[in-house]
């Protein structure tokens, strides 16, 4: 081996859901939005000019959107390049203790890949047998605290009274709340900012704001955590979010009724579909998510996931010890999941 291969760094990249390149697929393994960008984004997307130019390396107009939303002052704010981006300058920023930080074993699959990618160490603490998270596995010493509100791919809620007892017990380390799926059916920690000042709390437009391809996340914080994670974006890369991503991003705040509607539009067919999977014979933890955690209690997952494809009708399924039976199932449009529920019904009953 020549020496200078001693010195690359390796890691196992984190595998993104697969993308397929034909349009007529129902695509419910990304949990991307079904429904367009409101139409103030659309509207003003015809209108960017200046991309000759740098953007903003403050993001400012994206920011101050941000904060007058969540009632926030302006250096409570980061934002970097979809919540993926946030959550690695978070890493990067403080989870730099000798002690291992603590997330669950069923959880976000890019924790363990930036841990290892940043030399950072870790545990893995096992969700029960009903995927809840227990408060207790988070006492103790530790180097920091992850974990998703909803919790995914489960889709579990976990209540702010147990955000707050897991903080209480750590109240000498960074707990970061990732709470990319919490407009569908949670209470964000947000509240929780004022008792807090080593909460942080990440959130994204990729999914509740139909953004993901704009690539646009945040971090909400005290002042201090957060003039720290500028300090490392600006030592890493200035100009880290792009011109339209900081101007459609305003656009969409300030859209709240569409907003709205989509995502009261994402619950109701989520709750419907449960009706109809229970009916179908799955089993699953009860989602506050934009998806659904599925296992059949005859068929296994594997089967129904290649099944599912051939008919271009793609969900993600995870062969990972645990959960090597469920399919996260993202809820689309009514029609796409009658589409859906159509297959499932002719599969299943071909497969008795």
């Amino acid at each position: 081996m020549k020496a200078w291969k001693n010195n690359i760094r390796s890691v196992v990249p984190y595998v993104p859901g697969e993308q397929p390149k034909s349009s007529n697929t129902i695509k419910l393994n990304t949990n991307e939005n079904p429904y367009p960008p409101s139409p103030k984004v659309m509207e003003l997307c015809s209108r960017i000019d200046d991309l000759r130019l740098y953007p903003d390396p403050e993001a400012g107009k994206l920011v101050e959107a941000l904060a007058a939303y969540k009632g926030l002052d302006r250096n409570q704010v980061f934002v970097g390049v979809g919540s993926d981006d946030v959550l690695a300058m978070a890493f990067l920023t403080f989870f730099n203790s000798d002690r291992p930080i603590l997330f669950p074993d069923i959880t976000y699959s890019f924790y363990d890949v930036w841990a290892e990618l940043f030399r950072i160490p870790y545990e893995t603490r096992p969700l029960d047998d009903n995927f809840f998270i227990r408060k207790e596995d988070y006492y103790g010493e530790n180097g920091g605290v992850i974990f998703p509100n909803p919790n995914a791919p489960t889709g579990v809620l976990m209540p702010l009274s147990e955000i707050c007892d897991i903080l209480d017990h750590n109240q000498d380390v960074i707990v970061i709340v990732d709470e990319a799926y919490i407009d569908f059916g949670g209470v964000s920690a947000l509240s929780l900012l004022s008792s807090y000042e080593n909460l942080l709390i990440v959130q994204t437009f990729s999914k509740s704001r139909s953004m993901a391809g704009m690539r646009i996340g945040y971090a909400m914080g005290s002042p201090e955590l957060i003039k720290a994670m500028n300090d490392v974006k600006y030592s890493f890369n200035s100009y880290t979010m792009n011109r339209p991503s900081i101007l459609l991003g305003a656009a969409s705040i300030e859209d709240e009724e569409y907003f709205q509607e989509t995502t009261q539009k994402i619950i109701h067919t989520r709750e419907w579909v449960k009706e109809e999977l229970r009916d179908l014979g799955f089993v699953f933890p009860d989602s506050a998510a934009n998806f659904i955690f599925a296992s059949h209690k005859t068929v296994p997952a594997k089967e129904i996931f290649e099944a599912a494809r051939a008919e271009n009708i793609y969900v993600r399924y995870f062969a990972r010890e645990r959960i090597d039976n469920y399919l996260r199932i993202t809820i689309g449009t009514d029609e796409e999941m009658k589409a859906l529920i159509d297959f499932l019904k002719r599969f299943l009953n071909s497969a008795r």
